[in-house]
Protein backbone atom coordinates (compact mmCIF):
# COMPACT_ATOMS: atom_id res chain seq x y z
CA UNK A 1 0.00 0.00 0.00
CA UNK A 2 1.33 3.24 -0.75
CA UNK A 3 2.38 5.58 1.63
CA UNK A 4 -0.91 7.66 2.01
CA UNK A 5 -2.84 9.21 5.21
CA UNK A 6 -5.34 6.84 4.90
CA UNK A 7 -3.03 4.14 5.38
CA UNK A 8 -1.26 5.94 8.06
CA UNK A 9 -4.79 6.19 9.26
CA UNK A 10 -5.81 2.20 8.79
CA UNK A 11 -2.04 1.25 10.96
CA UNK A 12 -3.01 3.36 13.44
CA UNK A 13 -6.31 1.70 14.05
CA UNK A 14 -3.92 -1.18 15.32
CA UNK A 15 -2.38 1.15 17.90
CA UNK A 16 -4.36 1.44 21.46
CA UNK A 17 -4.06 4.30 24.76
CA UNK A 18 -2.96 1.50 26.55
CA UNK A 19 -5.25 2.66 29.71
CA UNK A 20 -8.74 3.50 27.74
CA UNK A 21 -8.06 -0.49 25.83
CA UNK A 22 -9.32 1.66 22.24
CA UNK A 23 -7.67 2.07 19.07
CA UNK A 24 -6.38 5.70 18.68
CA UNK A 25 -8.31 6.18 15.34
CA UNK A 26 -11.75 4.87 16.88
CA UNK A 27 -11.90 7.49 19.81
CA UNK A 28 -10.64 10.27 18.15
CA UNK A 29 -7.27 10.91 19.32
CA UNK A 30 -5.65 10.98 15.75
CA UNK A 31 -6.22 14.51 15.07
CA UNK A 32 -3.79 15.53 11.57
CA UNK A 33 -1.72 13.09 9.41
CA UNK A 34 0.61 15.29 7.05
CA UNK A 35 2.84 13.79 4.81
CA UNK A 36 5.71 15.68 2.60
CA UNK A 37 8.63 13.79 0.82
CA UNK A 38 8.12 10.46 2.86
CA UNK A 39 8.31 12.08 6.37
CA UNK A 40 4.86 11.72 8.04
CA UNK A 41 3.98 14.12 11.04
CA UNK A 42 0.85 12.84 13.24
CA UNK A 43 -1.01 14.65 16.13
CA UNK A 44 -2.07 12.69 19.23
CA UNK A 45 -4.77 14.22 21.28
CA UNK A 46 -3.85 12.37 24.67
CA UNK A 47 -7.03 12.88 27.72
CA UNK A 48 -4.36 14.55 29.84
CA UNK A 49 -0.66 16.27 29.36
CA UNK A 50 0.17 14.40 32.62
CA UNK A 51 -0.98 10.90 30.44
CA UNK A 52 1.67 8.67 31.98
CA UNK A 53 1.76 6.23 28.84
CA UNK A 54 2.47 9.22 26.86
CA UNK A 55 5.78 7.48 25.77
CA UNK A 56 4.63 3.99 24.91
CA UNK A 57 1.35 5.70 22.51
CA UNK A 58 4.40 7.69 20.98
CA UNK A 59 6.74 4.54 20.52
CA UNK A 60 3.56 2.81 19.22
CA UNK A 61 2.56 5.17 16.78
CA UNK A 62 6.25 5.55 15.42
CA UNK A 63 6.50 1.41 14.98
CA UNK A 64 3.21 1.28 13.20
CA UNK A 65 4.51 4.26 10.59
CA UNK A 66 7.44 3.09 9.70
CA UNK A 67 6.08 -0.08 8.91
CA UNK A 68 4.58 1.77 5.71
CA UNK A 69 8.03 3.21 4.59
CA UNK A 70 8.07 6.40 6.13
CA UNK A 71 11.98 7.92 6.48
CA UNK A 72 10.78 9.87 8.76
CA UNK A 73 8.07 9.86 11.62
CA UNK A 74 7.29 13.20 13.78
CA UNK A 75 4.57 12.59 16.48
CA UNK A 76 3.22 15.61 18.09
CA UNK A 77 0.87 15.89 21.35
CA UNK A 78 -1.97 17.90 22.52
CA UNK A 79 -4.34 17.42 24.94
CA UNK A 80 -8.13 17.20 25.71
CA UNK A 81 -8.88 16.89 29.45
CA UNK A 82 -12.03 14.95 29.97
CA UNK A 83 -14.33 15.99 32.77
CA UNK A 84 -17.13 14.30 35.17
CA UNK A 85 -20.91 13.58 33.58
CA UNK A 86 -22.90 17.31 34.07
CA UNK A 87 -25.15 17.70 36.45
CA UNK A 88 -26.76 20.28 38.89
CA UNK A 89 -23.78 20.80 41.26
CA UNK A 90 -21.39 21.02 37.89
CA UNK A 91 -23.16 24.49 37.54
CA UNK A 92 -21.38 25.82 40.56
CA UNK A 93 -18.09 25.92 38.51
CA UNK A 94 -18.86 24.99 35.20
CA UNK A 95 -15.38 25.68 33.99
CA UNK A 96 -13.82 23.05 35.94
CA UNK A 97 -13.24 19.29 34.72
CA UNK A 98 -12.00 17.48 37.91
CA UNK A 99 -12.35 18.65 41.35
CA UNK A 100 -10.04 16.20 43.58
CA UNK A 101 -9.90 16.16 47.38
CA UNK A 102 -6.26 15.62 49.00
CA UNK A 103 -7.59 14.34 52.34
CA UNK A 104 -5.85 12.37 55.57
CA UNK A 105 -7.34 11.09 58.53
CA UNK A 106 -5.25 12.88 60.87
CA UNK A 107 -3.17 16.35 61.23
CA UNK A 108 0.27 16.38 60.62
CA UNK A 109 1.06 13.77 57.88
CA UNK A 110 1.96 16.35 55.29
CA UNK A 111 -1.31 16.34 53.38
CA UNK A 112 -1.14 20.53 52.44
CA UNK A 113 2.51 19.55 51.16
CA UNK A 114 1.69 17.05 49.44
CA UNK A 115 -1.19 19.18 47.70
CA UNK A 116 0.73 22.22 46.76
CA UNK A 117 3.50 20.37 45.13
CA UNK A 118 1.02 17.68 43.67
CA UNK A 119 -0.91 20.61 42.22
CA UNK A 120 2.35 22.45 40.86
CA UNK A 121 3.21 18.79 39.47
CA UNK A 122 -0.12 18.99 36.99
CA UNK A 123 0.72 22.72 36.51
CA UNK A 124 3.83 21.61 34.89
CA UNK A 125 2.86 19.01 32.56
CA UNK A 126 1.15 21.77 31.13
CA UNK A 127 -2.71 21.51 32.74
CA UNK A 128 -5.32 24.48 34.19
CA UNK A 129 -4.50 23.83 37.36
CA UNK A 130 -6.32 25.68 40.93
CA UNK A 131 -6.11 25.19 44.15
CA UNK A 132 -8.92 25.28 47.31
CA UNK A 133 -7.30 25.71 50.43
CA UNK A 134 -10.37 24.34 52.26
CA UNK A 135 -8.70 23.37 55.17
CA UNK A 136 -10.80 26.57 57.48
CA UNK A 137 -9.06 26.14 60.58
CA UNK A 138 -5.46 25.74 59.29
CA UNK A 139 -4.87 27.47 56.41
CA UNK A 140 -1.68 26.60 55.48
CA UNK A 141 -1.46 27.14 51.39
CA UNK A 142 -0.72 30.86 50.70
CA UNK A 143 2.40 29.96 53.14
CA UNK A 144 3.47 27.43 51.28
CA UNK A 145 2.87 28.82 47.78
CA UNK A 146 4.85 32.20 48.56
CA UNK A 147 4.17 35.41 47.35
CA UNK A 148 1.62 35.92 45.27
CA UNK A 149 -0.97 38.51 43.62
CA UNK A 150 -3.91 39.06 46.28
CA UNK A 151 -7.58 38.01 45.62
CA UNK A 152 -9.66 40.87 44.15
CA UNK A 153 -13.12 41.96 43.34
CA UNK A 154 -13.74 41.49 39.38
CA UNK A 155 -14.31 44.86 37.35
CA UNK A 156 -18.06 43.88 37.27
CA UNK A 157 -18.31 43.57 41.55
CA UNK A 158 -20.16 40.18 41.30
CA UNK A 159 -17.13 37.79 41.91
CA UNK A 160 -13.66 37.11 43.18
CA UNK A 161 -10.55 37.12 41.04
CA UNK A 162 -8.52 34.51 42.95
CA UNK A 163 -4.64 34.51 43.79
CA UNK A 164 -2.07 33.55 41.73
CA UNK A 165 1.14 31.21 42.92
CA UNK A 166 3.07 29.91 40.07
CA UNK A 167 0.67 30.34 37.23
CA UNK A 168 -1.96 28.74 39.39
CA UNK A 169 -4.99 30.20 40.71
CA UNK A 170 -5.53 29.84 44.38
CA UNK A 171 -8.29 30.67 47.36
CA UNK A 172 -7.81 30.53 50.79
CA UNK A 173 -9.29 31.38 53.84
CA UNK A 174 -5.61 32.43 54.78
CA UNK A 175 -6.04 35.51 52.42
CA UNK A 176 -8.58 36.99 54.77
CA UNK A 177 -7.19 36.99 58.27
CA UNK A 178 -4.30 38.08 60.14
CA UNK A 179 -1.51 34.91 59.78
CA UNK A 180 -1.76 34.60 63.83
CA UNK A 181 -5.88 34.92 63.69
CA UNK A 182 -8.25 32.07 64.79
CA UNK A 183 -11.04 31.08 62.78
CA UNK A 184 -13.91 30.21 65.33
CA UNK A 185 -16.90 29.17 63.37
CA UNK A 186 -19.68 26.57 63.82
CA UNK A 187 -20.79 23.93 60.96
CA UNK A 188 -22.96 26.12 59.05
CA UNK A 189 -20.41 29.19 58.46
CA UNK A 190 -17.77 27.14 57.11
CA UNK A 191 -20.63 25.80 54.55
CA UNK A 192 -21.14 29.07 53.72
CA UNK A 193 -17.67 29.97 52.78
CA UNK A 194 -16.73 26.82 51.44
CA UNK A 195 -19.99 27.57 49.35
CA UNK A 196 -18.94 31.52 48.08
CA UNK A 197 -15.10 29.85 47.40
CA UNK A 198 -16.70 27.78 44.92
CA UNK A 199 -19.51 30.09 43.51
CA UNK A 200 -18.36 33.30 44.14
CA UNK A 201 -14.64 32.88 42.98
CA UNK A 202 -14.03 33.30 39.32
CA UNK A 203 -12.09 29.99 38.73
CA UNK A 204 -12.24 30.42 34.55
CA UNK A 205 -11.61 27.38 32.97
CA UNK A 206 -9.71 24.94 34.66
CA UNK A 207 -8.58 21.10 33.84
CA UNK A 208 -8.13 20.12 37.72
CA UNK A 209 -9.28 21.76 41.17
CA UNK A 210 -6.88 20.71 43.93
CA UNK A 211 -8.55 21.02 47.02
CA UNK A 212 -6.77 20.62 50.46
CA UNK A 213 -8.91 19.40 52.52
CA UNK A 214 -8.75 19.33 56.97
CA UNK A 215 -7.95 16.19 58.29
CA UNK A 216 -10.56 13.97 59.61
CA UNK A 217 -14.40 13.50 58.63
CA UNK A 218 -15.86 16.77 59.52
CA UNK A 219 -18.07 20.05 58.44
CA UNK A 220 -15.92 20.17 55.58
CA UNK A 221 -15.56 17.22 54.00
CA UNK A 222 -18.95 16.53 54.06
CA UNK A 223 -19.88 20.22 52.77
CA UNK A 224 -17.76 19.64 49.79
CA UNK A 225 -19.41 16.40 49.06
CA UNK A 226 -22.57 17.51 48.79
CA UNK A 227 -21.78 21.09 46.94
CA UNK A 228 -19.95 19.55 43.89
CA UNK A 229 -18.93 16.48 42.15
CA UNK A 230 -15.49 15.47 43.54
CA UNK A 231 -14.10 13.55 40.80
CA UNK A 232 -12.49 11.36 43.64
CA UNK A 233 -9.43 11.81 46.71
CA UNK A 234 -6.64 11.33 47.77
CA UNK A 235 -5.82 9.37 50.62
CA UNK A 236 -2.41 11.04 52.60
CA UNK A 237 -1.03 8.91 54.87
CA UNK A 238 2.56 8.25 57.07
CA UNK A 239 3.34 4.35 57.38
CA UNK A 240 2.82 4.31 61.30
CA UNK A 241 -0.27 2.31 62.59
CA UNK A 242 -2.02 5.41 64.33
CA UNK A 243 -2.15 7.35 61.00
CA UNK A 244 -3.17 4.34 58.98
CA UNK A 245 -6.30 3.96 61.83
CA UNK A 246 -7.29 7.24 60.61
CA UNK A 247 -7.15 6.98 56.81
CA UNK A 248 -9.38 3.73 56.92
CA UNK A 249 -11.91 6.11 58.71
CA UNK A 250 -11.50 8.58 55.93
CA UNK A 251 -11.94 6.06 53.23
CA UNK A 252 -15.49 4.93 55.11
CA UNK A 253 -16.55 8.04 54.58
CA UNK A 254 -15.66 8.88 51.28
CA UNK A 255 -17.87 5.96 49.72
CA UNK A 256 -20.76 6.45 52.10
CA UNK A 257 -20.66 10.07 50.25
CA UNK A 258 -20.17 8.03 47.17
CA UNK A 259 -17.05 9.86 46.36
CA UNK A 260 -14.09 7.30 44.28
CA UNK A 261 -10.89 7.05 46.54
CA UNK A 262 -8.40 7.40 43.82
CA UNK A 263 -5.54 6.50 45.75
CA UNK A 264 -3.05 6.81 48.74
CA UNK A 265 -0.18 8.76 48.91
CA UNK A 266 2.54 7.35 51.73
CA UNK A 267 4.49 10.51 53.19
CA UNK A 268 7.66 10.48 55.47
CA UNK A 269 7.74 7.33 54.40
CA UNK A 270 11.80 6.98 55.66
CA UNK A 271 14.84 9.16 55.71
CA UNK A 272 18.00 8.98 54.17
CA UNK A 273 21.01 10.74 55.88
CA UNK A 274 22.43 12.92 53.50
CA UNK A 275 25.88 11.94 55.32
CA UNK A 276 25.81 8.41 55.40
CA UNK A 277 23.35 7.36 53.08
CA UNK A 278 21.53 5.00 55.82
CA UNK A 279 17.77 4.41 55.41
CA UNK A 280 15.82 4.75 58.44
CA UNK A 281 12.37 4.19 58.57
CA UNK A 282 11.25 6.92 61.02
CA UNK A 283 7.45 5.95 61.34
CA UNK A 284 7.64 2.54 60.37
CA UNK A 285 7.31 1.20 56.51
CA UNK A 286 5.03 0.02 54.19
CA UNK A 287 2.12 1.38 55.53
CA UNK A 288 0.41 2.94 53.13
CA UNK A 289 0.93 0.14 50.27
CA UNK A 290 -0.79 -2.52 52.60
CA UNK A 291 -3.74 -0.28 53.30
CA UNK A 292 -4.10 0.28 49.44
CA UNK A 293 -3.84 -3.75 48.84
CA UNK A 294 -6.32 -4.55 51.69
CA UNK A 295 -8.48 -1.71 50.72
CA UNK A 296 -7.88 -2.85 46.57
CA UNK A 297 -7.05 0.89 45.72
CA UNK A 298 -3.72 2.52 43.95
CA UNK A 299 -0.57 2.83 45.58
CA UNK A 300 0.29 6.58 44.06
CA UNK A 301 3.85 6.65 45.68
CA UNK A 302 6.25 6.94 48.79
CA UNK A 303 7.51 10.39 49.48
CA UNK A 304 10.53 10.54 52.14
CA UNK A 305 11.35 13.01 54.73
CA UNK A 306 13.49 15.58 52.99
CA UNK A 307 15.12 18.85 54.55
CA UNK A 308 14.37 20.88 51.41
CA UNK A 309 10.95 19.72 51.54
CA UNK A 310 10.51 21.39 55.22
CA UNK A 311 12.64 24.08 53.73
CA UNK A 312 10.77 24.59 50.60
CA UNK A 313 7.57 25.12 52.68
CA UNK A 314 8.63 27.38 55.00
CA UNK A 315 10.26 29.80 52.23
CA UNK A 316 7.36 29.17 49.82
CA UNK A 317 8.95 27.71 46.64
CA UNK A 318 8.07 23.96 47.22
CA UNK A 319 10.20 21.36 45.85
CA UNK A 320 8.29 20.77 42.51
CA UNK A 321 9.73 24.24 42.10
CA UNK A 322 13.14 24.50 44.21
CA UNK A 323 14.24 21.67 42.91
CA UNK A 324 12.63 20.32 39.71
CA UNK A 325 15.10 17.75 38.98
CA UNK A 326 15.23 15.86 42.09
CA UNK A 327 14.36 12.77 43.20
CA UNK A 328 11.21 13.90 45.23
CA UNK A 329 10.46 16.18 42.17
CA UNK A 330 10.28 13.21 39.64
CA UNK A 331 8.14 11.13 42.71
CA UNK A 332 5.15 13.47 42.73
CA UNK A 333 5.29 14.07 38.75
CA UNK A 334 4.65 10.20 38.56
CA UNK A 335 1.97 11.08 41.07
CA UNK A 336 0.23 13.39 39.21
CA UNK A 337 0.78 11.23 36.37
CA UNK A 338 -1.40 8.60 38.10
CA UNK A 339 -3.62 10.52 39.42
CA UNK A 340 -4.36 11.96 35.77
CA UNK A 341 -4.56 9.19 34.06
CA UNK A 342 -7.07 7.01 36.63
CA UNK A 343 -9.41 10.30 36.16
CA UNK A 344 -9.30 9.87 32.35
CA UNK A 345 -10.12 5.86 32.29
CA UNK A 346 -12.67 6.93 34.87
CA UNK A 347 -14.23 10.29 32.57
CA UNK A 348 -14.02 8.42 29.52
CA UNK A 349 -17.58 6.58 29.43
CA UNK A 350 -18.71 10.74 29.96
CA UNK A 351 -21.71 11.43 27.10
CA UNK A 352 -20.26 15.37 26.97
CA UNK A 353 -16.73 16.12 26.79
CA UNK A 354 -15.46 19.60 27.30
CA UNK A 355 -12.73 20.31 25.05
CA UNK A 356 -9.48 21.45 27.14
CA UNK A 357 -6.44 22.14 24.19
CA UNK A 358 -3.57 22.43 25.61
CA UNK A 359 -0.06 22.08 23.57
CA UNK A 360 2.74 20.06 25.09
CA UNK A 361 6.27 21.13 24.34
Amino acid sequence: MPLSAEAVREALRGVKDPELDRDLVSIGMLKDVAIADGAVTVNIELTTPACPLRETIEKDVRAAIVKLGAKQVAVTFTSNVLGRRPGPAQARIPGVRNIIAIASGKGGVGKSTVATNFALALARYGARVGVLDADVFGPSVPGMLGDATSPAVTASGQKIQPAVHYGMKVMSIGFFVERDGAVIWRGPMVHKLLTQFLEDVEWGELDYLVCDLPPGTGDVQISLSQLIPLAGAVMVTTPQDVAIADVVRGISMFKKTEVPIIGIVENMSGYACSACGHHDPIFAQGGGRKLAETYGVPFLGQIPIDTRIRIGGDVGRPIIVGAPDSEIAKTYMEIAARVAGRLSVANFAAPKRSPSLVTIR
